[in-house]
């Protein structure tokens, strides 16, 4: 698999590939923003290790054209430790992110945690509840709702394919905050955001919010999928 190293710290670059080569994974590397986004297009990697701090547009910046046209995994690499830059980076569409000073090990984990997700994901390329009900098609991202396209925020999105890859399975706010942030670091205090992002999922995807047939609430626990996978699609 194609590794993309962004970071203009030249020493932290050499360590990471030579733990990621050891590994396995082909390295590429860019030590400024504009070069790694011509990079990503010619280069179609799996994943990007994204510095924040670069000298010349910004690693939040690159993060936010990346993603308009690619889902890339991208794991978030910054010496700022102030919590709200730290939820800004996930919000943006960073996969996972870690602070400096770290361990190269770490760094190799979080990468291989982050690729097995998406392996694992791809393997269900879709997914049909409810007699046709809901429709989440995984590899476009795309969701349909009683045969109609509906639009959901990349945290929505989350929320509702992770829970309904697991369906049954019950999420609390604080597991549901970690599935946001794919497992990633945990911020404390901002469980009560997940209701909010529940609220606006279940007005898009639910024919009554409040009696969902989807994201069903277990009172004092938290939240489960509802919905009845269709055996002609059960996944793989």
């Amino acid at each position: 698999m194609k590794i993309l190293l962004v970071d203009d710290e030249k020493r932290i670059t050499e360590v990471l590939e030579a733990y990621l080569v050891r590994e396995g994974y082909e390295i590429y590397s860019s030590d400024n923003g504009l070069d790694a986004l011509k990079k990503v297009k010619l280069l179609s990697p799996d994943l990007i290790i994204l510095d924040l701090m670069l000298p010349d547009i910004s690693g939040e910046e690159v993060c936010r054209l990346v993603r308009k046209e690619s889902d890339v995994p991208i794991l978030m690499l910054t010496a700022k430790s102030v919590e709200d830059d730290r939820i800004n980076g996930i919000v943006i569409g960073a996969d996972d992110y870690l602070t400096k000073p770290f361990s190269p090990r770490e760094v190799v984990v979080r990468v291989q945690a982050i690729l097995r997700r998406v392996k694992k994901t791809e393997k269900t390329e879709r997914l049909v509840f409810n007699s046709k009900k809901l429709v989440i098609d995984l590899m476009k991202k795309e969701v349909n709702v009683s045969g109609l396209d509906v639009t959901l925020t990349p945290i929505e999105y989350k929320l509702l394919t992770n829970m309904a890859l697991n369906p049954g399975r019950v999420y609390s706010r604080t597991d549901l905050l970690e599935k946001i942030q794919d497992e990633g670091m945990f911020y404390e205090g901002y469980e009560r955001s997940v209701d909010t992002h529940i609220k606006n999922l279940r007005k898009k995807i639910e024919i009554d919010s409040r009696q969902p047939d989807f994201i069903v609430t277990v009172f004092g626990m938290g939240y489960k999928f509802g919905g009845v996978l269709d055996a002609a699609n059960a996944p793989v």
